[in-house]
């Protein structure tokens, strides 16, 4: 093939480069555009638990008539984009990110639905009393047109009522939801009457006579209308209430503090990691940081399309996420690498490389998606928001990082320029690459280390600080957040100086019993208290803090129904997990594989909690997220061992394993070849985890820190217990003929 020189290189790269700066540009719009959670602009977050009246059984209609009233009542808040979801079988959770009045989204939030039948002057006809609960449905006029069908209850009232207006010069009833005295009226809505997203006024209907059975509205409805319609009128005559079991409250300025410094963390971290990429693999390395800033704008594009809204946590999984997506690059060089090492020329060891490399990025990146899936599945609130942007960073991975990334270097490696320079390419220095008639060269890094003469030293390590953890949960417990705990957090930022002494006497004075006062900088000081505060209590201490010490309040409440929730959720989801986990790589490998997997993640999992109980690290909800992502993140590390392993089995031939000494040297010499490997991708995604502990917000500071103990212990176990449990299994298979899988009979 013809080599071409610099300046087509050049040419493709200017080409490369006009392509990035123009996302560039596109990133500032972008970010406008998304939707910002309440922990980054601050607001109102509240989550209600739907009761029947008559302490009934709550269906799920119930509980969806419910969900479009509460969806029409933020309407007349005016909050642009609300965030409301219904959780499990009875709850509803609201979000109004910068809402400014709270007292007032609280009160119109929660007050029951109220259906009113009127006459076109506002006079009060009826209410839904004259209907059947949910006694409104779908459907169709005399024509065949959608219509809105009323069951009756109360025949001799509607039909006195109806009687009455048919007689009256304007002969119409109009249907009001929640119609407020003095503020509505007729007159100003009848242009919007029946107009579902812009007026209470839910319908007008002439009456020509007297009606005492079920009756249809009918007019020029579509379909879509009367459907919503008909969830309207059931909502105000659905027999529920709400029943507040959690909130918190975020000032705008905190949300912009916050907000602020985790963006800043994570430019730094994304910049730090484009840095050592292109120390480490050169110019291989500088074409993959390419790939970071479009994986970058392509996932925060997805989420903005999707509609999600972006919190601390999911900014963490995005930062996160970019660590994750570097590891496809690295497995690919670190793989062209090899093959150059074997004296493979530049052009076939890209392709070799790409193709060894392919199955190990899928399969760890399945693994986390599995992972990430069953977090959205169980988790709630900002929980979701994480999980979310984990699976679109890893979606995204592996359409940019994977075939785009490898599509751009294909582009520079055809030119054939880079066939003489591969140091310069992807850090290959030549007088490593061997000849025909020469041997490797090239030392194999970490080839004097024996992986697995300590592997009982390890284990018995890991159990130690177990072990360590037991006795520190027995004797002092673990430090649990409000999320586990129940009760609520009030946090305090004030330019006033704010004593611990002293707001113990205000804990005291608000007649709440204080768990516990942390600071958290010279002007911010979080308080827990063991009380569930009620609406009235946390106006109450909200009041006082303000008028004592100027202090902005950020409140958070959880309830025992929510904390009961919660921890069920997060049992529920790790062993989900696991299961997930050992059904996937039982098919891949083999189940032998799957169990050592499982067990070194499970010793991953108890070192964490053991050292948070250590050090007195509070576990809350988002540490559940950061247990699952480290389990996730240990598997993907785990599988590129393995995979390895299994590559060099069948390369040398099961029955080439005669005894226990050529199974260790094969399973050492697959250590050697990914250690190094490990070693990069761990430090590629420790560099923003780092950055955000350093530079970001304090509210996910454990969160980061779990990440950061789980990331090393992680590598460390997926090296070093994962393989010397798997190498324990497998010693007594030697000599025994291979099994073939069901799917292989």
């Amino acid at each position: 093939m013809k080599k071409k020189g610099l300046g087509a290189v050049i040419g493709n790269l200017v080409m490369l480069l006009m392509v990035s700066a123009v996302l560039g540009l596109g990133f500032q719009p972008l970010l406008k555009n998304l939707n910002f959670g309440l922990d980054l602009q601050g607001g109102f977050e509240v989550l209600y638990q739907v009761k029947a009246v008559d302490g009934g059984k709550v269906t799920k209609d119930m509980v969806t008539s419910t969900y479009k009233t509460i969806g029409k009542r933020i309407d007349v808040l005016g909050v642009s984009e609300p965030n409301i979801t219904v959780e499990g079988e009875d709850k509803i959770r609201v979000q109004l990110a910068g809402i400014t009045n709270q007292d007032e989204a609280r009160e119109l939030l929660s007050k029951a639905a109220n259906l009113t039948f009127r006459d076109t002057k506002d006079n009060l006809l009826m209410t839904a009393d004259v209907l059947k609960s949910g006694g409104a449905r779908v459907g169709q006029d005399n024509n065949g047109f959608p219509a809105v069908a009323l069951s009756i209850k109360d025949n001799e009232k509607f039909l006195k009522v109806t009687t009455n207006v048919s007689k009256m010069e304007d002969n119409r009833i109009v249907i009001w939801l929640d119609f407020e005295e003095g503020k509505d009226s007729f007159s100003k809505e009848q242009g919007k009457c029946g107009s579902l997203k812009s007026s209470r006024c839910l319908s007008v209907a002439s009456v020509g006579q007297g009606f005492s059975s079920d009756v249809i509205i009918q007019g020029n409805f579509k379909l879509e209308e009367v459907t919503s319609l008909v969830e309207l009128i059931n909502s105000g005559s659905l027999p529920t209430k709400l029943e507040e079991i959690s909130s918190k409250t975020v000032e705008a300025s905190f949300g912009a503090q916050s907000l602020d410094k985790t963006f800043l963390a994570g430019v730094v971290g994304i910049v730090l990691v484009m840095v050592f990429m292109i120390a480490i693999y050169r110019f291989a390395g500088f074409i993959s940081s390419i790939g970071i800033l479009i994986y970058t704008f392509i996932t925060f594009l997805i989420f903005w399309l999707i509609g999600g809204v972006l919190t601390l946590p999911g900014i963490a999984a995005l930062v996160i996420g970019i660590g994750m997506a570097v590891d496809a690059s690295v497995l690919n060089f670190s793989r062209i690498k090899d093959e150059m090492y074997e004296g493979v020329n530049l052009q076939n060891a890209f392709i070799r490389g790409n193709k060894n490399s392919f199955w190990a990025i899928f399969d760890s990146n399945l693994t986390t998606l599995l992972v990430a899936i069953i977090l959205f599945i169980f988790g709630e609130s900002s929980i979701k928001g994480f999980a979310t942007m984990l699976i679109i960073s890893i979606c995204v991975t592996m359409l940019i990082m994977v075939f785009l990334t490898r599509s751009l270097l294909k582009m520079f490696v055809k030119l054939g320029y880079f066939d003489d320079k591969p140091n310069i390419f992807i850090g290959v220095k030549k007088k490593h690459i061997p000849t025909k008639n020469e041997g490797r060269i090239a030392k194999m890094p970490f080839e004097k280390i024996d992986f697995m003469k300590g592997r009982f030293g390890y284990i018995i390590v890991s159990f130690l600080i177990i072990i360590a953890g037991v006795i520190f949960i027995g004797t002092q417990g673990l430090k649990l957040g409000i999320d586990f705990k129940g009760g609520s957090s009030i946090t305090l930022t004030s330019e006033k100086k704010l004593e611990e002494t002293n707001l113990e006497k205000d804990i005291k004075t608000l007649g709440f019993h204080l768990d516990q006062i942390e600071k958290v900088n010279n002007d911010t000081v979080m308080i827990r208290v063991t009380d569930t505060l009620s609406k009235a209590e946390v106006a109450k201490a909200e009041k006082h803090f303000k008028e004592k010490y100027e202090a902005k309040t950020d409140i958070g409440v959880v309830s025992n129904v929510v904390k009961q929730e919660l921890v069920k959720n997060a049992i529920l989801s790790i062993l989900l997990a696991s299961i997930g986990i050992i059904i996937y790589m039982s098919l891949r490998f083999t189940f032998r594989y799957a169990i050592s997997g499982l067990l070194a993640i499970f010793i991953d999992v108890f070192v964490i909690i053991s050292l948070f109980s250590i050090f007195r690290l509070e576990i809350s909800s988002i540490f559940i997220a950061a247990i699952l992502s480290i389990i996730g993140y240990a598997i993907n590390d785990t599988i590129v061992t393995f995979d390895r392993i299994k590559e060099n089995i069948a390369k040398s031939g099961k029955k080439s394993i005669k005894k226990e000494e050529d199974l260790k040297a094969l399973v050492n010499k697959s250590l050697r070849q990914t250690f190094a490997r490990s070693i990069i991708t761990t430090i590629t995604t420790l560099i923003p985890v780092i950055s955000l502990i350093v530079l970001g917000s304090h509210e996910i500071l454990n969160f980061n820190i779990a990440l950061l103990i789980g990331l090393i212990y992680g590598v460390f176990s997926s090296v070093f217990i994962a393989s010397g449990f798997w190498y324990q299994f497998e010693k007594k298979q030697i000599g025994k003929p291979a099994k073939k899988k069901w799917y292989e009979e």
